[in-house]
């Protein structure tokens, strides 16, 4: 599975990457919204990790965008800024959620939690 990483906290992508590697998966990184845009335009990301803040722009915004591809990668938002009404706009929407600070196993039990849906 080809997993993309969004999040402009350098330390959360390299543990993140390390664990899903090490989980079989071939994951990629971006520290942007920017960035994020451009490797998301090859069509061929089966899952979208991504924070919602971020200096350089909204990652809400990236979702919105996303969730109207004709094929959309399954996407789990993964924030500390999660207030219960997001929580529930993303549930309607198949998105799934993994609250910062997480530990491996939360990420382990998030990833294969969305991937069963």
């Amino acid at each position: 599975m080809k997993i993309l990483v969004v999040d402009d906290e350098q330390l959360v992508r390299w543990f993140m990457d390390r664990a899903l590697r090490k989980g079989g998966h071939e994951v990629i990184t971006a520290a942007n919204i920017m960035e994020a845009s451009s490797k998301l335009e090859t069509g061929d990301i089966d899952l979208l990790f991504i924070d919602l803040r971020m200096p350089e722009g909204n990652g809400a915004e990236l979702i919105k965008k996303v969730v109207n591809y004709r094929n959309p990668p399954k996407i789990i938002v993964c924030s500390a800024f999660i207030t219960a009404e997001l929580e529930e706009e993303f549930r309607e929407k198949g998105i799934c959620i993994l609250k910062k600070p997480f530990k491996l196993e939360e990420l382990n039990n998030t990833l294969k939690g969305c991937l069963d849906e």
